[in-house]
């Protein structure tokens, strides 16, 4: 895995972080939590976006965020469980990685073309 794709990995960890503050943030400190994290997840994904195709990388970012999302909400607050939906992500999870390995870097010499 390249460095650009490391980022889109981190900031889909970050955006977890985020969407989960949404819900359940109750202090002032899990409220700045989750606007820092906010602002980490844009960044490392806009980053990444200097490299990759932005379509790829919002696609990528969006279902891994999704899934680490369901995954949190099962293990962590007692969502419960249904088979549906895990297969549903799983199904999900298997387009995005389809998306990573069929998309390629950009050409540093395009000015943001893709390739």
């Amino acid at each position: 895995m390249n460095r650009e794709w490391l980022k889109v990995l981190i900031a889909a960890l970050f955006e977890v972080f985020w969407v989960i503050g949404l819900k359940h943030a109750a202090t002032p400190w899990a409220w700045l939590g989750t606007a820092v994290s906010i602002l980490v997840s844009f960044y490392l994904m806009i980053a990444a976006s200097s490299k990759l195709p932005v379509g790829t990388v919002y696609a990528v970012f969006v279902g891994l965020g999704t899934a680490g999302t369901v995954f949190a909400e099962l293990v962590f607050f007692g969502e419960p469980f249904k088979i549906m939906k895990v297969l549903l992500i799983l199904l999900l999870l298997a387009g995005v990685i389809g998306l990573k390995l069929v998309t390629k870097e950009k050409d540093p010499g395009t000015k943001g073309a893709e390739s």
